[in-house]
């Protein structure tokens, strides 16, 4: 059995709010390049590297469609979407990279 492709559009920010939206077939991957400012241009220039919105799509014409939809938006509508799920701009990727912790709690009897 073949796996799924995905695609994502995603909305980075920096502290002062500045908005880049993107389109990526990987978007652990493509958030730890902007990071990493491994993806010259406006993102590094503006320190653009906190992910706070994305959205998957299983075919990559409907994620193009997307994209551009949300870009064609005035900033008041593109803030509103981004708040509409992360009311507190929580970067939704700080924690992938992270060592993984568990905690063996026993049932009571």
């Amino acid at each position: 059995m073949r796996d799924e492709r995905r695609y994502f559009v995603y909305i980075l920010t920096n502290p002062s709010r500045t908005l880049y939206t993107g389109i990526t077939n990987s978007l652990r991957r493509r958030v730890r390049e902007h990071k990493g400012k491994r993806a010259d241009g406006f993102t590094a220039r503006y320190n653009i590297s906190r992910l706070v919105y994305f959205e998957s799509f299983v075919d990559v014409r409907n994620a193009i469609e997307r994209e551009k939809q949300i870009k064609s938006w005035t900033r008041a509508k593109r803030v509103a979407l981004v708040e509409s799920v992360n009311p507190k701009w929580d970067d939704l990727s700080r924690e992938w990279d992270q060592p993984q912790t568990f905690r063996f709690i026993p049932k009571s009897a």
